[in-house]
């Protein structure tokens, strides 16, 4: 099975468990890239404007084409109790060549859901989802369970 981790993280916490999933999966990753400058406090307000807008954004050029590959694992940080703003875009543009997907999530409370949403864009059924809090599960190095699971449920 072919499989693609597509990710956009802010702070480093999401491209983290990226970078984790990439390695146990021994498969491709792909870092989104937005135009829009994010970082700062003027950043993260801007990022929470925009997902609480339901905005797209720009993208960088995307190098992988999700169509190649069997699955692609799309993984977002919760701004303002929704995805974020460059994974919603990438969703959108890329949904008529996902074969299948998985949805992971990174944020601070255990309540944000958005792989509804996700699912919804995409147009597919999540084959895998997993929801890490960011300081309780993957700060404290907690979280690997969760990951386990979710890395069973793709490759069933």
């Amino acid at each position: 099975m072919k499989v693609l981790v597509a990710y956009y993280s802010r702070t480093g916490t999401t491209r983290r468990i990226a970078q984790e999933i990439s390695t146990l999966l021994e498969c491709d990753i792909e870092e989104i890239q937005d135009m829009t400058n994010r970082s700062g406090l003027i950043g993260w307000l801007r990022s929470g404007r925009d997902a609480g807008a339901r905005k797209l954004t720009t993208l960088k050029e995307i190098k992988n084409d999700p169509g190649l590959y069997d699955i692609v694992i799309v993984g977002t940080p919760i701004w303002n109790h929704s995805l974020s703003t460059p994974i919603r875009t990438y969703i959108a543009q890329c949904k008529d060549s996902f074969r299948e997907v998985a949805f992971f999530r990174t944020g601070y409370t255990a309540d944000d859901n958005p792989f509804e949403e996700m699912e919804l864009l995409s147009g597919k059924k999540p084959k895998a989802t997993m929801k890490l809090q960011s300081k309780q599960e993957i700060g404290a190095d907690q979280h690997q369970e969760k990951l386990q699971e979710f890395i069973r449920q793709i490759t069933r």
